[in-house]
């Protein structure tokens, strides 16, 4: 999403009202962005719907117009969806932040979304295990710490620097959270103040904070790192190397309940048009690049250059697997950093029509890690 100066208001009163709001509004994750609902990110798909008719005449589906969610984005704006949903018509919506696409699918705004872990978990948390599942996989990596070098030259340097995060409580935010507690440094989960301050800044404020010196690095998903790198910033550390063989989760798709009950054959055919667009995504990466830009000009009315879009891209592994180990490390990261009390994540993850889909694709099935539903 293009940049936006953060105007008057200083970064810390940014910070400080954003974790009052947020702490308040949805537990130990951020509130709704009101600016994302639909009137500023509903996108009705009518790419040619024909065919066979499923169970329901129209799906909604919920994305992010981010590079992490890609995904959705080649499915989207390559037809790969609709063609595997015949004459059953997709009503896209876009959202800026996980709390917001969560609010949507218990109310029924929207039916399956793409999502980040952490805004999955806190909303399968608060509704005691009734409003949504994991149903697939999507994206793995493209999460950074860029720094200002001239400020910080290594991981030692961090003490007394500010360091902004996405939202509170948001994926990334637990993310560094946890990297700084397994570090040695006290910081309140809170307000993000301590040896080190988090400041909860938006992702498309964060260039023109960082411009400003009013953050000194950021702990960000692509394409925000990557901008943040042609404004001279660097990388400090890839978060692929805190995980076991550099795999976790960044973006998941879900499905309400209700509507998975429901409507077992959409969801499944929505499933085979994920799979399919991550295969063209491996078969055919500029192609695939082309129609994720197309599809955030589409929405954001501005397509990302070269030098932010190439290594954003390059930096971000497609997959079907949910990584639902990862989902609960997740989890036990957001626990041990002191935003959220330990979670009753047991059914959260259902795979069955995933691997139903992988399995006639000659693939193997994705495991459960326990979170299944039975």
């Amino acid at each position: 999403m293009h940049d936006q100066p953060i105007g008057r208001m200083t970064m810390g009163a940014v910070a400080l009202a954003t974790a009052a709001g947020l702490l308040s509004g949805c537990g130990y994750g951020a509130s709704a962005d009101a600016s994302a609902g639909a009137g500023a990110g509903a996108t009705a798909q009518a790419q040619g719907a024909s065919g066979a008719k499923l169970s329901a005449d129209t799906v909604k589906i919920g994305y992010f117009p981010n590079l992490t969610h890609g995904t959705a984005l080649v499915g989207l704006q390559d037809g790969l969806f609709q063609k595997e949903l015949g004459s059953t018509r997709i009503k896209s919506q876009y959202f800026n932040a996980g709390p917001a696409e969560i609010e949507a699918l218990n109310a029924g705004s929207i039916d399956i979304g793409w999502i980040g872990p952490n805004s999955a978990i806190n909303g399968y948390a608060k509704s005691h295990g009734t409003s949504l599942r994991v149903i697939g996989g999507s994206a793995s990596g493209g999460v950074k710490l860029v720094v200002n070098p001239a400020k910080i030259s290594s991981l030692d340097d961090l003490r007394g620097k500010k360091i902004a995060t996405p939202q509170l409580g948001g994926t990334q935010d637990v993310a560094l959270l946890n990297y700084l507690v397994g570090k040695g440094f006290k910081v309140d989960p809170a307000s993000g103040a301590g040896d080190v301050s988090v400041l909860r800044t938006e992702n498309k404020v964060v260039p023109e904070a960082y411009k400003s010196g009013s953050v000194d690095g950021a702990w960000v998903p692509e394409p925000t790192a990557s901008r943040l790198v042609t404004l001279g910033a660097k990388v400090l550390l890839d978060e692929k190397s805190l995980w076991p063989d550099g795999k976790f989760v960044t973006t998941n798709i879900i499905v309400s309940q209700k509507f998975l009950t429901a409507h077992p054959d959409v969801v499944e055919a929505v499933l085979r048009g994920s799979v399919a667009a991550n295969a063209l995504i491996k078969a055919e990466p500029e192609k695939a690049k082309a129609y994720a830009n197309l599809q955030i000009k589409a929405d954001t009315g501005n397509e990302l250059p070269p030098a932010i879009l190439d290594p954003a891209w390059s930096s971000i592994d497609f997959i079907d697997d949910p990584l639902a180990s990862t989902l609960q490390a997740g989890a036990d990261h957001a626990v041990a950093a002191g935003l959220l009390q330990k979670p009753e994540l047991a059914g959260i993850v259902d795979l069955t029509l995933l691997n139903k889909v992988l399995t006639a694709a000659g693939r193997p099935a994705a495991a459960d890690a326990g979170l299944g539903a039975k």
